[in-house]
C-alpha cells in the first residue's frame, strides 16, 4: 500500500486519503530522464546477472541519523559481461566495492552505480561483491507517500524509526539491484541498534548479538524470494507477544511489535489478524510465508505491506483512521491497516509486478480483498455493498496503467477502480466458486514469482473462458467507463455498449419489466431484445461498474 493523494469528497469537506499510486504521477505531458530510465529499465549492466541472496549489514545511528554497513550480494552469471549495476541515491554514497578481497573500480552515474568487474565472468557461476556505504539517508517527509527513513521519538523519548520505500525504491537507504523483476531467493539482514533498542525486520530471528560498545545486533533470515521495497528495518523500545495459527499448511507463527505503553490495546486490536487469515486463505490459498512466519509491527506512521514484516499505524482502531472509506458503514467492521496490508502478502508479495507500472496487480486485488473480507464474515451483500461505495473515490484521471521502463504508476484509480473492475468480472463469471478456484489459481501459477500484466490477463482469460482482451483495455488501458446506450421500440429493448473500446462485448445483467436477465452488448452495434409487457424501462445491476442511459 501506498498512499498518495488528498482530496475532497464530501462529508463537510473531510479530506479523504485516497490509497494512490507511490511513485512520481506520471501525467500526459511528463517527460523522463536518463535517471528514469536507469531506475526503471532492465539495463544492460542488470540483465546479465541473477540475483540469489543478499547479506544486507547495517548499523543505524539515531543521534546523527545516519546508516553505514555493507551489502554482500551474490549472484549468479548468465552472460560473460564485466559491468555491473548497483543501486545507491543521493545523500548516500558507495564508499568501495570489493570482490574476492580486490577494491574494484566503481563509476557513479546519479544513482547508479557502474562497477568494472576484474575477475572473468563465467555463465553459470556464483559470484559475490561486498559493497561498502553510508551516509544519512533521505528522510521521509510524508510516510509511506514520500520514501526514505522516518526518525521520531515515542512517548517516553526513545528513537522510534522506521523504514518505508515503495516507488522511490530500497537503493534510497541501501544499495542493491533495484528492479522489481529480480528477487533475492533468501537474504539476511543484520541490524546493529543501541543496546536499549529492539530492530524488527523480515523473516525469522536467527540471534541478538551484544557488542562491547552497548550495542546489539539483531540477526534476521528470510528463506523465501523477497522484493526489495518489501525489506524493512524497524527500531522501537518494542514489547513482543506472539500465537500460533492453524491454517492451511500447518501452524503459522504470528508475531507481534508493539511500543511497550500500547501492548495492551494491541493484544486486543491485533485479534483481527487470525480473522485476516481465516479469510485470506479461504479466499486466496495458504498465507505465501510459513516459512518466514507473520508479523504485524507498530511504526511511526499509518503502515506498509513489507513482507512477513507487516507495518501498522492505525492507532489501534478500526476503519481507516477511523473512518469508512466506502461511506456504507461496512468499512468500520474491521482494522483498514490490519486487512489492508495484509492482503499484499498474497498481491505484491507472492504475486509481485515486474514494472511499476503495473501496480494494479497489486493494488486492485488487495483493495478488492477488503470486500472480500467483509464477504466472509458479514455476508456476500455487504461485501458488494463495500466494493460498490468505494467508487466515490474513483477519479478517472488517468489510466490504471502507466508508462513502462521508467519506474512510473498509473492512476490511484488502480484500488477502487480496479477493484470494481474485478467485482464486475466476478458477476460474468457468475459461479462463486469457480471464482474462489480463480483467486487462489492465481497464488498458485505464480507463487512467489514477478509478473506482468499480459501474464496474468492471459491466465484469469483462460480460467474463465472468457475473451477478456477488450475488458481489460477498457479498464486498465483507457479512463472511459462503458455506457449501455438502450432505447424502447414497442416489444423490444434496443441495446448496445458506447463510450468503449472496439470489440467490448461484456455481458451485463439487467432487470426489465422486474424480471432479471442477461443482456449481451456489442460496441457501437444495436441489438435486440424483447420487452416484456407493461415494462417502461431497463435497469442494470449495479454491481457492474458500468452506465446506463435511455435514448430515444
Amino acid at each position: 500500500m501506498n498512499y498518495r493523494n488528498f482530496w475532497k469528497k464530501g462529508w463537510s469537506g473531510l479530506l479523504f486519503l485516497l490509497l494512490g499510486a507511490v511513485a512520481a504521477q506520471a501525467q500526459p505531458s511528463q517527460t523522463f530522464t536518463r535517471q528514469d530510465t536507469l531506475r526503471g529499465s532492465i539495463t544492460p549492466e542488470r540483465a546479465w546477472w541473477d540475483l540469489v541472496h543478499y547479506d544486507l549489514r547495517l548499523q543505524v545511528i539515531p543521534q546523527d541519523s545516519t546508516m553505514r554497513g555493507v551489502n554482500l550480494i551474490r549472484y549468479k552469471v548468465l552472460e560473460p559481461k564485466q559491468v555491473m549495476q548497483l543501486d545507491l541515491q543521493a545523500p548516500m554514497r558507495v564508499e568501495q566495492v570489493v570482490q574476492n578481497g580486490q577494491k574494484l573500480k566503481v563509476r557513479q552515474d546519479g544513482n547508479a552505480w557502474l562497477v568494472e568487474l576484474v575477475e572473468r565472468q563465467t555463465p553459470g557461476s556464483l559470484q559475490t561483491v561486498e559493497v561498502h556505504y553510508g551516509g544519512k539517508p533521505k528522510v521521509s517527509t510524508n510516510p509511506p507517500w514520500s520514501g526514505g527513513v522516518t526518525w521520531q521519538k515515542d512517548a517516553r523519548g526513545n528513537p522510534f524509526i522506521a523504514t518505508s520505500c515503495q516507488g522511490d525504491g530500497a537503493s534510497l537507504w541501501w544499495p542493491c539491484k533495484d528492479h522489481m523483476y529480480d528477487e533475492p531467493d533468501s537474504m539476511m539482514i543484520r541490524v546493529r541498534v543501541p543496546g536499549n533498542l529492539t530492530n524488527v525486520s523480515n523473516g525469522r530471528l536467527r540471534q541478538v548479538e551484544p557488542h562491547a560498545d552497548g550495542t546489539k545486533t539483531f540477526h534476521w533470515a528470510v528463506t523465501n524470494p523477497i522484493n526489495n521495497y518489501g525489506v524493512n528495518v524497524n527500531i522501537g523500545d518494542y514489547v513482543h507477544f506472539s500465537e500460533t495459527y492453524a491454517g492451511e499448511k500447518g501452524s503459522l507463527d504470528c508475531s507481534y511489535y508493539v511500543l511497550r505503553d500500547n501492548l495492551e490495546k494491541a493484544r486486543q486490536q491485533f485479534k483481527e489478524v487470525p480473522r485476516m487469515l481465516k479469510a485470506f486463505e479461504h479466499w486466496f490459498g495458504p498465507y505465501p510465508f510459513y516459512e518466514d512466519g507473520f508479523k504485524l509491527v507498530e511504526v511511526p506512521y499509518l503502515g506498509m505491506e513489507h513482507q512477513s514484516s507487516v507495518t501498522y499505524g492505525n492507532r489501534y482502531q478500526n476503519g481507516y483512521l477511523g473512518r469508512d472509506l466506502s461511506g456504507t458503514g461496512w468499512g468500520l467492521k474491521f482494522d483498514f491497516i490490519i486487512v489492508h496490508e495484509s492482503g499484499h502478502e498474497w498481491f505484491a508479495n507472492n504475486i509481485t509486478y515486474k514494472d511499476i507500472a503495473d501496480m494494479w496487480i497489486h493494488e486492485s486485488f488487495t483493495a478488492y480483498s477488503e470486500n472480500l473480507f467483509v464477504e466472509y464474515y458479514f455476508g456476500k451483500q455487504a461485501g458488494a455493498e463495500y466494493v460498490r461505495g468505494t467508487r466515490q473515490n474513483i477519479r478517472n484521471d488517468r489510466p490504471i496503467i502507466g508508462p513502462y521502463h521508467v519506474n512510473a504508476s498509473g492512476s490511484g484509480d488502480m484500488y477502487y477502480k480496479g477493484a470494481n473492475m474485478l467485482h464486475t468480472l466476478r458477476q460474468v463469471v457468475n459461479d462463486d466458486a469457480r471464482w474462489r478456484k480463480l483467486l487462489r489459481g492465481l497464488n498458485q501459477e505464480f507463487y512467489h514469482q514477478t509478473v506482468t500484466t499480459q501474464q496474468v490477463e492471459k491466465y484469469i482469460s483462460a480460467q474463465t473462458g472468457l475473451k477478456l482482451t477488450p475488458f481489460f483495455d477498457q479498464y486498465l488501458r483507457t479512463v472511459q467507463i462503458p455506457e449501455l446506450e438502450y432505447k424502447l421500440e414497442g416489444r423490444q429493448v434496443l441495446y448496445r455498449w458506447r463510450n468503449c473500446v472496439p470489440g467490448f462485448d461484456l455481458s451485463v445483467k439487467v432487470t426489465i419489466g422486474g424480471k432479471e436477465q442477461w443482456l449481451k452488448p456489442v460496441a457501437t452495434t444495436w441489438k435486440k431484445a424483447a420487452l416484456p409487457a407493461g415494462a417502461s424501462d431497463v435497469k442494470v445491476d449495479p454491481n457492474f461498474y458500468v452506465t446506463a442511459r435511455r435514448v430515444q
